[in-house]
């Protein structure tokens, strides 16, 4: 299953979303926008693609509280505010904000390595965060893409396909590959589409 990863798009208006997008997700069958949607019209914009499921935004990193779940699409099918999918056999849970309480920074990329964290307290800390133990994490807010893997959980943060880094430029997306025996996450530079 080719799956599209989306996150952090910060748009008013799907005008401006970037058409290298629809070649970057060429033959998804799924889009999964791990939050920073702001308007409905972004996912209106993505369903031309694939179908669509999303997660808003949450305070606090209270996962276990959906409200407040801000205004970010509340009303919206399509969005939750935390998701956990049985995706090809791999349970994948889909947060905007990934909240490890022992981890002593936003999670960018290779901040998890660098906590130098005992055998087991990742997986404990995202088995919380879920609610239950997923084989994937998809998630989004800090704008910087990352493919990592800790304790066996395949990390993902597409970053922005128009705010990277916080840079006012054309950005990235992912794509993840699911079989029953293997995963796999490649971030997309939009820019390398032109």
């Amino acid at each position: 299953m080719r799956i599209g990863l989306i996150s952090d798009t910060r748009l008013n208006n799907a005008s401006g979303m970037p058409e290298q997008i629809i070649t970057a997700f060429d033959g998804v069958e799924l889009i999964l926008h791990a939050g920073g949607i702001q308007t409905t019209g972004i996912l209106d914009w993505l369903e031309r693609i694939a179908p669509v499921k999303a997660v808003g935004r949450l305070e606090g990193g209270q996962a276990e509280q959906p409200e407040p779940f801000l205004n970010e699409l509340a009303n919206d099918p399509r969005v939750s505010p935390i998701d956990v999918m049985e995706l090809e056999g791999h349970r994948v849970g889909m947060v905007n904000e990934l909240f490890l309480p022992l981890v002593r920074d936003e999670i960018m990329p290779g901040v998890i390595k660098g906590e130098g964290l005992r055998e087991g307290l990742i997986s404990t800390m995202v088995e919380e965060q879920f609610a239950q133990p997923v084989d994937i994490v998809v998630f989004g807010r800090t704008l910087y893409p990352l493919v990592e893997e800790h304790e066996g959980i395949l990390f993902v943060n597409s970053g922005s396909p128009t705010l990277p880094k916080n840079l006012n430029r054309l950005g990235n997306v992912a794509v993840m590959e699911l079989t029953t025996d293997n995963r796999e996450a490649t971030i997309i530079d939009l820019r390398e589409l032109n």
